[in-house]
């Protein structure tokens, strides 16, 4: 069965002086209107299960206006285990605990895994590249501790390089350490990156099959790296970056940033062949979103042998019915979800019947 959410508490935490909600094992639905907490929930659900948050905010804009410290803390409970995962901020510091003893943020993932779909998601095919780049690594960090290393080393190594390119006096000889490095790390996260589109593209496949009534999605990693193919190894990958970065040096040099390698990649979405971006309506490419969530729920229960929990911020109001009964199906399956929504006409009487509903007050 694996950990599940017991309760959350938020003390002088955002806009909740004291707080405390407890969960359904299977639907918890927090209902109120705009502004009144429901998110800042969510927020708190994500942090302490993945550790970060969605809305990416500086330590001070989680502490509630007027006080000096805010704490979050969530219980998980589920195979003889109880584990109690903290945040406490003030206005310049964050710092995390699991069972009372401090941990890294990047110690945090691993826990429990989290799945978010917020509005904002809904954007996610026909948005900038970063953000699917994100969505990508946010998984696999959460799906692997070791992922989530390869992308802060990576991302260290290209900060160097692009500090050195930018010196009017870089040492060639500097900067070839510096390749050697990208090339290496850039090869370690490539590897990584194509191998989960890799499994994931077919699971989202089937899902948006399901929801869309057999229309063929497919999903692929586009790499800016000239060379680099799927089936290659780490070590190819990486004389493969190394020939891509020597090659444009001069540019590099010139520009002050480093042109290739995996910050410059993207995740494509097509449908029937022709690219979702360009030629999908709205409802297809949202279609496409919740395909890609869910399937990363069946990527976590098939592949990891383990059952996530589903987080659901104010995204039912933007989907019709079909893509509402898709995800209630998942709910179906005993995936432990938690949905914020102003409006509970949004559920059928049979989903709510099942669910636990928290009402939230008026605007704070």
């Amino acid at each position: 069965m694996g950990l599940a959410l017991v309760r959350a508490t938020l003390s002088d935490w955002r806009c909740a002086h004291e707080l405390e909600v407890g969960f359904s094992p299977a639907m918890t639905v927090l209902v109120g209107p705009n502004a009144s907490g429901k998110t800042n929930t969510v927020e708190v659900l994500q942090l302490l299960t993945a550790g970060t948050s969605f809305r990416r905010p500086s330590p001070a804009e989680l502490v509630r206006q007027g006080c000096e410290v805010g704490r979050a803390g969530l219980r998980l409970e589920g195979d003889g285990r109880v584990v109690d995962v903290a945040c406490t901020v003030t206005a310049t510091s964050r710092r995390f605990t699991r069972n009372g003893k401090a941990v890294r943020p990047s110690a945090v993932p691993g826990t429990l895994l989290s799945v978010l779909f917020t509005p904002d998601d809904l954007d996610l095919v026909k948005g900038p590249a970063k953000g699917r780049r994100g969505e990508v690594d946010g998984f696999g960090s959460q799906a692997n501790v070791g992922f989530s290393r390869v992308c802060r080393a990576y991302t260290r190594s290209v900060e160097q390089r692009n500090r050195l390119l930018k010196d009017p006096a870089c040492d060639l000889s500097v900067l070839d350490a510096w390749d050697a490095s990208v090339a290496l790390g850039g090869a370690t996260l490539l590897y990584h990156r194509m191998g989960l589109v890799r499994r994931l593209a077919p699971l989202v496949q089937e899902v948006y099959g399901d929801i869309a009534g057999g229309e063929r999605l497919e999903v692929s990693y586009r790499c800016s790296v000239p060379g680099v193919e799927e089936g290659m190894d780490r070590d190819a990958m990486a004389d493969a970056m190394a020939a891509a970065l020597a090659a444009g040096r001069a540019e590099d040099l010139r520009r002050g940033v480093t042109g290739v390698g995996p910050h410059r990649d993207d995740v494509g979405f097509a449908l029937e062949g022709r690219p979702l971006r360009a030629f999908g309506s709205q409802g297809q490419q949202r279609t496409a979103v919740l395909a890609w969530k869910l399937a990363q729920v069946r990527f976590a229960e098939e592949r990891l042998g383990e059952r996530p929990v589903l987080l659901l911020d104010d995204v039912m109001s933007e989907l019709d019915g079909t893509r509402r009964s898709a995800v209630s199906s998942y709910v179906d399956t005993g995936i432990q979800t938690v949905v914020t929504t102003t409006h509970l006409g949004y559920f059928d009487s049979e989903t709510l019947a099942g669910a636990e509903v928290v009402p939230y007050g008026e605007r704070a």
